[in-house]
């Protein structure tokens, strides 16, 4: 059996279940499988190993699930792929081979079966790769962060349960201006490189990483920017985001057989880790930019996320959202919830009526990290917070966020009940970074890392 060409990624984690993605090669005209096998660490005996077969029609990648997992256990796996010598074999004839597996195991750990117990997650956005020609110019310069990353996870206490991704993973349209990459295959290049630089592959292998897309998975300001031949972008932007990021997701649902199904019909989706919940929203591709029914999430998913607020009863409750809910940018705020004041403000006053207590909304986006605190004038128990995270690699040509970056002064939305007011709970980072979330009984501490997992700052939000 080969190294996988890209992951394995470990997707979606419970208690019992784990999503893992990985890819293989084309091999001339050949069958090609993947498998995986696994064990608790420090058994001796391998499970039986479990196999997909891999076609082009998916780039040679796949996800393999693995179900009647033990919780709160380490496990170790092995995978690869391979082309077997006949050309008549089944997934379920490649189990009898003598496979020779792939020396390195990994390593992932399932959730813990205990409700109230403290939890840490990693959160981070936009990762900038420059490819020119198909080849990523300094690697190292886009990948040297998730070093940092991993070497907090191998330490962290309590262990890290998942690494949230919430936008930009990849920069489709890194080269816009020159030479616009549009072809299928060359953004499916894209994300093969962005996705097996050492370190972000490392860290995938071992870490449950939930991914939600943002413009530059497609094109910059998305769909502001669109113009009548970007159709074509559209469908093998989102064919490829669908193989590499949502593929391994919550948005797929798991069937009887143990298997995730093929269909997908939403890229939002939610997942909870004993009384945390996440809810991830598509805050891109369901856009409405009508004057009359002007909205950032659709109809639909407007309606399962006030549900979800209302009638859930997780302790704390992330709402991903992959632009700043807020504060408000004073320029090229129109790309984000600002230019969604209606619909941002019913959000609000569903939190406040229903007397919902520690909603906590999580962005990047900006290329500047922070957190802020939004009150009401007239209510004293209302309260949300932010916590923003982002850029985890920059661009030379892009500037960093700074506070006057940001509407500071004047109220975040006035209703005749009152106004919403908001302030910064923390500086404002200029730099590559990533947070270190870690959800406590009576808060939240956010700490901001830089580039090499130096600490910039620590905040705590209270619960």
């Amino acid at each position: 059996m080969l190294k996988p060409t890209v992951g394995p990624i470990i997707g979606h984690t419970t208690t019992n279940h784990a999503r893992i993605f990985l890819r293989g090669e084309l091999h001339k005209d050949a069958l090609v499988f993947a498998g995986i096998r696994y064990r608790p660490f420090g058994n001796e005996r391998w499970s039986k190993g479990v196999f997909a077969q891999l076609t082009n029609v998916r780039d040679m990648s796949d996800v393999i699930t693995l179900n009647d997992l033990t919780p709160d256990t380490e496990y170790e796996y092995q995978a690869g792929w391979f082309s077997p010598m006949s050309p008549v074999h089944t997934v379920e004839s490649v189990q009898e081979l003598p496979l020779q597996w792939p020396r390195d195991p990994y390593r992932f750990r399932t959730q813990s079966s205990q409700h109230a117990t403290p939890r840490a997650y990693i959160v981070g956005s936009c990762r900038y790769l420059r490819m020119t020609g198909g080849v990523p110019a300094s690697p190292r310069h886009g990948d040297r962060i998730f070093a940092a990353i991993t070497h907090l996870a191998q330490h962290a206490e309590p262990p890290i349960s998942a690494m949230l991704m919430t936008g930009d993973q990849v920069y489709i349209d890194d080269l816009n201006f020159i030479a616009p990459d549009r072809e299928y295959s060359e953004i499916l290049n894209k994300y093969r490189t962005a996705f097996s630089q050492p370190h972000i592959a490392k860290l995938m292998s071992s870490v449950p990483t939930y991914m939600i897309l943002d413009d530059h998975e497609i094109e910059d300001n998305w769909p502001d920017n669109k113009s009548k031949s970007d159709s074509y972008l559209y469908k093998n932007a989102l064919a490829a985001y669908e193989l590499y990021q949502a593929s391994h997701s919550p948005a797929h649902e798991l069937l009887a057989s143990g298997h995730v199904s093929r269909d997908l019909h939403r890229y939002w989706y939610q997942f909870a880790e004993g009384d945390i919940e996440w809810f991830v929203t598509d805050s891109r591709t369901r856009r409405n930019l009508s004057a009359d029914n002007r909205r950032i999430l659709d109809e639909e998913q407007e309606q399962a996320l006030c549900k979800w607020l209302i009638h859930s009863p997780a302790r704390v409750k992330f709402v991903v959202t992959s632009v700043m809910f807020y504060p408000d940018r004073k320029r090229l705020g129109d790309d984000a919830w600002k230019a969604f004041p209606e619909q941002r403000l019913r959000l609000l006053e569903t939190i406040r009526t229903h007397r919902i207590k520690n909603v906590v909304f999580v962005s990047g986006d900006v290329h500047g990290s922070l957190t802020s605190r939004l009150t009401h004038s007239e209510d004293p128990d209302f309260e949300v917070h932010t916590i923003v995270s982002s850029p985890l690699c920059n661009s030379k040509l892009l500037p960093y966020a700074k506070a006057s970056t940001f509407i500071l002064d004047q109220p975040l939305a006035k209703t005749a009940a009152g106004d919403y007011r908001h302030e910064l709970t923390s500086a404002v980072i200029s730099e590559d970074n990533f947070a270190h979330l870690i959800v406590e009984a009576e808060h939240i501490s956010v700490r901001y890392h830089d580039r090499k997992g130096k600490l910039l700052q620590s905040i705590q939000i209270k619960l």
